[in-house]
């Protein structure tokens, strides 16, 4: 928000406090002072003109001369090359010994053998930001209304004197968003009286009724509380005054016509966004603000076509869209130099629909920013008060009897009670009860006594942001001052700050793998719709999410898996000859059973593995190995080893989801008490998918974390060193192909005993000697007492019942 103090001092004094003083103290009390702009940037000795004649210069085609009466005792000849200049016109006139902005002295000389007195100055020549004047002055000399007094220095006639401070807001500050808002700010921190337009003692009406003319309705209530209307009849449409406009450029808005300038006066001044139609375009007066319908278009003022959306609040008459509320007006209820009848709308518009439709619109204007940190409620009539006023002063307007509206909104001040003790309390500090009283009367907040014993304070609609008593608390704090709050010790519990479990564990796996030399990446949250559908193996029935506003076509769901982005991933460096990789990725997917939301998406933390590649590099005694199911399969154990999940806690089955490779792929479980939880998949990528992104062979996993937050057990256990020998035995037995050796392990651990140590498979064997459809499984079993030597006997019980298990269940044999 740019505030000029020019304006401010409307009303509030600033005599005594410079600029650079005010920024510093409205800096400390809480809002932040960006920049100081001087508008004056070094002018002296530039005064209003007026070309009394113009000729041609006899030597030169684009060159003029110019006499030009600047108020002194002789006219001033001047060379002006300038096509728009012209006798009889009030002009910026640059006199000799004057400075300008950029260095520029100017002195007497000739140009093609005439002597120039002067300048004729243009409004960059002056410092002043061109594209924010009327588009027929941005090129050439500045021309001045003609009623401006020759003589009179050109800083006071286009308001130069001035200095803008920029005030840096947070969202929850719309209230400074407000000429008005700043002097109630400036005036809590000065603690000086304020003066306030009062636009209702300004207006005459006519007696004739606005309501004979206009109507206005509110269909959608909850988006619109409140849409109040005028009736102006006979303006005349033209510029606005020289002081509106110097004043609307100071705050960066560029002069249009009256009209709509004191519409954007207003704004500036009161914060709440005006906007003027045209009232003979609009059918029979009659005004329903709606939700638009689906399929429905309108073009808005900068000449677009804009396809509207059932959740976008319209504008209508006739049943057409004229406006999109609280963003822009539409061009065929535009003013323009013709219109003679306004109908001028003030109201209170959700900030929620107008943000939505400024963001997928793209239109961001002065009015929407307003109306997205929602308006003062209690200023949609004063601000429609006054800019009626200023129509019918300025344009030659006739305001008709009465506001024409519909709906109404709360505007009554909030009550909050706050307790001494606790604000005392809080901020450290011994205030009294009068001390306290007397802040708030500078914040212009009525306060008493409650019955309690507490204060009770009266918080206008003007400030939203504060809604507890806390809020007050942070009030009283800015305005004492920071730097007047005594430093003291602090009270109350103290919490050590730690990691949460889950916090903890992800921080564990990324130290394992990336020591283990595998590398983090991190992948897009937003992946193709396609992709969505190829690993699901997390899905459980579930869809994928669909984005309002995708950023491309490529990017319009959630992402269910994060495989897909680490294939992605692993193509691009493939792409750029870095073929060899191991990749990890800790991220979440998100699911959803539901075609359109209602409730929260299920979002999942998940690990995500790829390798692919060769193990290594190329060395003279050894050549790299390429990585197969197995390198994938240990990272995962170590993973698992690291969080306390023994082999007899996690199992594998073989499994064929959708993407993988239908025999290079298994699920993996983990043991929750009774009850046996799918963790994820791991396995080779499809033979078709790998061709198709023109890769390795590939092996990928992706494991869900929450399980493993739940079971997860990573304090380290001590055991004494063995003292006593172990003594070993193989075994082989043949068994069916579809056994899988994790089973016959997993008997073997059941039956063989707590001697038993630990059991390894070492060997497989196929061929035509042991029969069709079968397999020989060499395993290796370790026994040991941690308190004495075993004897043969004691290994060759356990080893038995080891194998009887295995006969009875698998129907192996041992093989001879």
């Amino acid at each position: 928000m740019r505030v000029s103090t020019e304006w401010l001092s409307d009303y509030i004094s600033l005599e005594g406090v410079p600029a650079e003083e005010l920024a510093s103290r409205i800096t400390s009390a809480g809002i932040e002072i960006d920049v100081i702009e001087d508008r004056n940037q070094g002018i002296n000795k530039v005064v209003v003109g007026y070309v009394k004649s113009k000729e041609k210069h006899p030597d030169a085609d684009k060159l003029n001369i110019c006499i030009v009466d600047a108020g002194q005792e002789e006219d001033l000849q001047i060379v002006c090359g300038a096509k728009n200049v012209d006798a009889g016109q009030k002009v910026p006139v640059a006199m000799v010994g004057a400075k300008l902005p950029g260095g520029l002295d100017i002195k007497k000389a000739k140009l093609r053998g005439v002597l120039s007195q002067g300048m004729i100055c243009s409004a960059k020549e002056l410092g002043m930001n061109d594209k924010l004047l009327p588009k027929e002055l941005q090129e050439g000399i500045l021309v001045l209304p003609e009623g401006t007094d020759v003589g009179v220095p050109i800083v006071n006639v286009l308001g130069l004197n001035d200095q803008v401070l920029e005030l840096d807001l947070t969202p929850n500050r719309s209230d400074c968003l407000s000429m008005l808002g700043a002097a109630y700010e400036v005036s809590a921190i000065l603690g000086r009286e304020i003066t306030l337009p009062k636009p209702e003692k300004e207006l005459v009406e006519v007696s004739d009724p606005a309501a004979k003319h206009i109507s206005v309705s509110i269909e959608a209530e909850e988006q619109c509380p409140h849409y109040a209307a005028r009736y102006i009849t006979g303006v005349k449409v033209g510029t606005s005054p020289l002081w509106m406009q110097n004043r609307l450029m100071a705050a960066g808005v560029r002069p249009i016509n009256n009209i709509v300038d004191i519409t954007n006066y207003v704004m500036l001044e009161y914060g709440q966004p005006l906007h003027a139609f045209d009232g003979d375009q609009l059918t029979d007066g009659s005004v329903l603000v709606r939700m638009a319908k689906a399929g429905e278009t309108m073009t808005t003022l900068d000449g677009q076509e804009r396809r509207l959306e059932p959740h976008m609040l319209v504008i209508t008459a006739g049943g057409k869209p004229v406006a999109l509320a609280g963003v822009m007006g539409g061009l065929d209820s535009e003013v323009t130099d013709n219109t003679v009848n306004i109908f001028l709308e003030s109201a209170k518009f959700d900030g929620g629909t107008v943000r939505k439709t400024s963001r997928q619109l793209g239109l961001r204007s002065e009015a929407s920013s307003r109306f997205e940190k929602e308006v003062d409620p209690a200023r949609v009539i004063p601000a429609l008060n006054r800019a009626a006023a200023l129509i019918a002063k300025y344009a030659g307007g006739t305001v008709h009897q009465g506001i024409v509206e519909a709906g109404a909104v709360d505007s009554k001040p909030k009550l909050i009670e706050l307790s001494l003790e606790k604000l005392n309390s809080y901020l450290g500090t011994d205030l009294s009860l009068l001390e306290v009283k007397t802040i708030f009367a500078r914040l212009h907040f009525a306060c008493g006594d409650a019955a309690t014993g507490l204060i009770e304070v009266e918080v206008p609609t003007r400030r939203g942001d504060i809604q507890l008593d806390v809020d007050l608390i942070e009030e009283i704090a800015r305005l004492y001052g920071y730097d007047n709050i005594p430093t003291t010790a602090i009270e109350g519990p103290t919490t050590p700050g730690a990691l949460t479990k889950s916090q903890a564990i992800r921080r564990g796996i990324r130290r394992m793998l990336t020591h283990a030399g595998w590398q983090e990446v991190l992948g897009y949250s937003f992946i193709h719709p396609q992709q969505s559908e190829t690993f699901t193996s997390l899905g459980d029935g579930g869809k994928a999410v669909k984005l309002a506003m995708p950023m491309s076509e490529d990017r319009g769901v959630l992402r269910t898996s994060l495989i897909p982005q680490l294939l992605d991933i692993a193509v691009y460096n493939a792409n750029r000859k870095h073929p060899d990789l191991a990749m990890f990725e800790i991220g979440n997917v998100f699911h959803t059973h539901e075609d359109t939301l209602t409730k929260q998406p299920l979002e999942r933390p998940v690990l995500g593995l790829l390798l692919t590649g060769r193990l290594g590099s190329k060395q003279w005694n050894m050549q790299p190995e390429k990585v197969d199911f197995f390198d994938l399969k240990g990272a995962l154990e170590t993973v698992f080893e690291m969080l306390g999940l023994d082999g007899e806690q996690i199992t594998y089955a073989a499994d064929q989801p959708d993407g993988f490779h239908p025999g290079r792929s298994a699920s993996v479980y983990v043991q929750n008490g009774s009850t046996k939880v799918k963790l994820g998949t791991l396995g080779q990528v499809h033979p078709q998918l790998q061709q198709d992104k023109d890769l390795e062979d590939t092996y990928v996993a992706e494991i869900l974390l929450d399980p493993l937050y739940e079971l997860a057990n990573s304090r380290v256990q001590y055991r004494d060193l063995p003292r006593f020998p172990a003594m070993e035995r193989d075994l082989a037995v043949v068994v069916d192909e579809a056994v899988e050796a994790g089973s016959l392990i997993r008997v073997i651990r059941e039956h063989a005993g707590e001697l038993l140590q630990n059991v390894q498979v070492f060997d497989v064997f196929t061929g035509s000697k042991l029969g069709e459809g079968k397999k020989s499984v060499a395993i290796s079993l370790t026994y040991r007492h941690q308190e004495r030597t075993l004897t043969d006997e004691e290994v060759a019980a356990a080893n038995e019942k080891a194998v009887q298990a295995l006969e009875q269940t698998f129907g192996a044999e041992l093989r001879k």
